[in-house]
């Protein structure tokens, strides 16, 4: 590498570390004073009763509305994989614990956040959540009921089933919401919400544009993550173009299911018989100790109007997921649901990495394993197209003291020394971009593996030499404030290397390009889930050894394509002359 491309690595690593350090500055003065304009879910509030109480304007954040709160109780309902608690006032799942699935101090995982409304809550506004129910419960038979009668007579009964031991989905709970007229006058109803109940982070590192509010209408699903309450600007240059927003509400047709999510959890409350018409989400805060300010998302999935006749009654089936976001899980819902992974345009790259990594796991019985065999795999289907680009490379090499000629005595004049350059290539059969074909061939690979790794549930808490979570950045200690991650390190540290060891072709441009490569795969790579950064160190080192192999091969010999085309005619033309008859 020569001086300048030195200097622009070395302002590469301090443009990364200043923005890290900022980032965490930032982070400790968001932290000490919170937006004012957080959405704030607070379930165990009573207010006015439903019918004093005027309707939310569009964007009020969440309340829930009870005239007289009755007694707290909960019961909770064990099942095979889960455990779910069940609250009365607001009639829904307070809290699910997964029996499988650990964070920090390998305490059990447990979904919706103490700030979020319950799963399966009900609500006549956006934003809005009743209160006042009545529970009935028979953990025995895993079934919970809720019921309350409003003063017009309208009768509300929620039962809860939860998944039996032998369920092949054990993590799927039976809803059945049931509204009846008891009264004698016909009562109507403008709309109603079903509860998604809240996702938040579940670990300090966990990445924010995880904390999503998802929703699917007309086969299309839709999103958004905590940010999207934010002020729109740039806020460390003091820009700012919008204020913050409190609650997201969209009304669209046929909306078979909407669901909250973390990075590796997922909450998704599914239609069964009509289809959705709206949905609703707010933004409240979920502090974790030591940790940049995060946020969780809660919403509803809405219902059309209904109107009832003295006795008539209308009945909801739904059903509600509340668990790990594992593929083959998702797939068994139907309906589009593991698109909740949300693996991006590369999905079909991502399912295939991901499907052939659990296919390794069942064999070595480590994900890490699992990762480095596959990444042998990948390379050694690559290996022709490789040698076939360090050739080129050598080829580049070979031709470069004839460049270095043409620079000298076309050093005036750009447009013809590049016009030489071209005709030079085009005589000696030389490609000068065939050294990045494997690159961009790896290309939807890594992102493949990025977006699978940011979403699969398979790498938690499984554990590689130092690394205690595959699914986490491997940090080891803070300096300053700054993480310390090895494997990024090492991984930057790999891709210097191969780059020292590369062939050099000549071209600035790839040189250039070659340069900047370590730093913009070390900022991907550094607070991200270490078993990424496992994958392309591994790549890295088997592209080192296969570098080494090929490097000490005499320098290919130079001819004109002109020449090659001569001798082999000559060649066909006296075979032809020998061939006997």
């Amino acid at each position: 590498m020569d001086r300048q491309g030195w200097i622009a690595v070395i302002l590469c690593i301090a443009g990364l570390v200043a923005w890290q350090m900022l980032y965490v500055k930032q982070s400790d003065k968001q932290r000490r004073a919170a937006p004012a304009a957080t959405a704030t879910a607070t379930p165990g509030a009573s207010s006015a009763t439903p019918e004093a109480t005027p309707t939310p304007a569009p964007h009020a954040p969440p309340t829930l509305q009870s005239a007289t709160p009755p007694a707290s109780q909960t019961v909770k309902v064990a099942a095979r994989e889960a455990e779910y608690i069940f609250g009365n006032n607001a009639g829904g799942i307070e809290r699910v614990i997964l029996l499988l699935h650990f964070a920090e101090r390998k305490e059990p995982v447990f979904l919706n956040s103490e700030r979020a409304f319950p799963i399966g809550a009900l609500g006549f506004q956006p934003g809005e959540i009743a209160g006042g129910f009545e529970m009935a419960a028979e953990p025995g038979r895993g079934s919970v009921v809720f019921r309350k009668v409003e003063e017009d007579g309208l009768e509300i009964t929620k039962r809860f089933t939860t998944p039996p031991r032998d369920a092949t989905n054990p993590y799927l709970v039976g809803l059945t919401v049931e509204f009846r007229n008891t009264g004698e006058k016909p009562i109507s109803r403008g709309s109603f919400f079903v509860s998604t109940g809240g996702a938040a982070p579940i670990h300090a590192s966990d990445l924010p544009m995880y904390t999503k509010f998802v929703w699917m209408h007309a086969g299309k699903m839709t999103g958004i993550d905590v940010n999207w309450f934010k002020p729109g600007g740039i806020p460390f240059l003091g820009l700012q173009w919008s204020g913050p927003k409190t609650l997201y509400h969209e009304t669209k047709p046929d909306v078979t299911w909407a669901g909250v999510t973390s990075q590796y959890f997922s909450t998704l409350v599914t239609t069964l018989g009509n289809k959705g018409s709206q949905v609703w989400a707010g933004r409240f805060e979920a502090p974790k100790p030591g940790s940049a300010p995060s946020f969780g998302m809660q919403g509803a999935l809405g219902f059309p109007g209904f109107h009832l006749e003295p006795g008539e009654k209308s009945v909801e089936e739904l059903t509600v997921y509340a668990g790990p976001k594992n593929l083959s899980l998702l797939k068994k819902l139907g309906g589009g649901q593991d698109r909740a992974l949300n693996f991006g345009m590369f999905g079909i790259v991502s399912e295939v990495l991901l499907w052939t990594m659990n296919r390794l796991y069942g064999v070595f019985h480590n994900y890490a394993a699992a990762i480095i065999v596959l990444t042998l795999i990948i390379k050694s289907l690559l290996w022709p197209i490789q040698n076939k680009a360090t050739r080129e490379m050598r080829k580049m090499a070979a031709l470069s003291p004839k460049m270095t000629e043409l620079r000298a005595k076309y050093k005036d004049e750009p447009q013809k020394l590049n016009e030489e350059m071209m005709k030079m290539y085009r005589e000696y059969g030389v490609n000068p971009f065939s050294g990045c074909l494997p690159m961009l061939i790896q290309i939807p690979i890594f992102f493949g593996f990025y977006a699978m790794l940011g979403s699969a549930i398979e790498l938690r808490n499984s554990s590689f030499l130092w690394v205690q979570d595959l699914s986490q950045p491997d940090t080891l200690f803070r300096v300053m404030g700054f993480p310390v991650n090895i494997l990024p390190i090492i991984m930057a540290g790999s891709m210097v290397w191969q780059m020292v060891i590369t062939p050099k072709s000549g071209d600035a441009m790839q040189q250039r390009l070659f340069y900047f490569m370590p730093i913009i795969f070390l900022a991907f790579c550094y607070n991200y889930a270490s078993g990424l950064a496992l994958y392309w160190t591994t790549q890295n080192i088997f592209s080192i050894v296969q570098l080494y192999l090929t490097r000490n091969r005499p320098l290919p010999e130079l001819e004109k394509k002109s020449v090659i085309a001569k001798r082999e005619a000559a060649a066909a033309k006296k075979k032809k002359r020998h061939k006997p008859f």
